[in-house]
């Protein structure tokens, strides 16, 4: 039950964009391909995935700490999702290397939102088996690792609401799909998904499905290369790396 981003977050993210822009990962892939830039190239760590990825994009099987791309490259960075699960100062510096003066960086990171009463009894469900579940912790790590870099200084933020329709099976599915739920015994998830189905029918209002919020954070930022450890600079007769 991935959210599907509402079209004023998309317009958010990339005022006026256009150009080269370079997706970090398979989710950002998702991102980029509804946004109005060109000339997409993504990456992704498992040589196999960007495989997958092949021939209908354009895909690199790299480490977005060592991205294998020259200085000034790329006009835009899209970077949903994953942020918090990289090393953000070495990502960071290299987004920053290989954008162009003038290119932007995005950041996006959902997480469900357990204000809702239901949802939040939800997430106390689930977390008896998987205790990272529902946690929201990843808004939290991505603002941690934008707030206070040198390179995307001048950060702009947004949060939008989404709500995703939840019928009995698909929210089953989802729970049953958490690594904590499936490396749980038989037993174990039987009572969980006996449990959840229980909530489900306490909460919902037939035929209405029940709505998943979600909260979707977004960064926007324009690359300072003046804060780059190894200045770059464009020479006339092609380029110069100062080190």
């Amino acid at each position: 039950m991935a959210p599907r981003l509402p079209a004023p977050a998309l317009g958010w993210l990339t005022p006026g964009a256009r150009g080269q822009t370079l997706a970090v990962g398979r989710a950002s892939l998702a991102v980029a391909r509804h946004l109005p830039l060109d000339h997409i190239t993504v990456i992704e760590r498992s040589p196999a995935d960007a495989a997958r990825l092949r021939p209908r994009w354009l895909a690199l099987a790299a480490d977005p700490s060592a991205l294998p791309f020259t200085p000034f490259s790329h006009d835009h960075v899209v970077v949903a999702e994953v942020l918090a699960d990289l090393p953000p100062r070495l990502c960071l510096a290299e987004f920053a290397r290989v954008l162009r003066p003038g290119g932007r960086l995005s950041v996006l990171h959902t997480a469900r939102d357990d204000s809702v009463p239901w949802v939040r009894r939800l997430g106390g469900l689930v977390r008896q088996l998987d205790p990272t579940a529902m946690t929201g912790s990843g808004i939290a790590a991505t603002a941690a690792a934008l707030n206070g870099n040198h390179y995307f200084g001048e950060l702009a933020e947004r949060r939008f609401r989404i709500w995703v329709p939840a019928a009995l099976p698909q929210l089953l599915a989802m729970v049953a799909a958490l690594p904590g739920v499936r490396a749980a015994t038989a037993s174990e998830r039987e009572a969980l998904l006996a449990e959840v189905e229980a909530l489900y029918e306490t909460s919902a209002r037939p035929p209405e499905p029940l709505l998943l919020p979600y909260t979707l954070a977004c960064w926007r930022a324009v690359v300072d290369h003046a804060e780059l450890t190894a200045p770059v600079e464009l020479a006339e007769e092609g380029l110069r790396i100062s080190l």
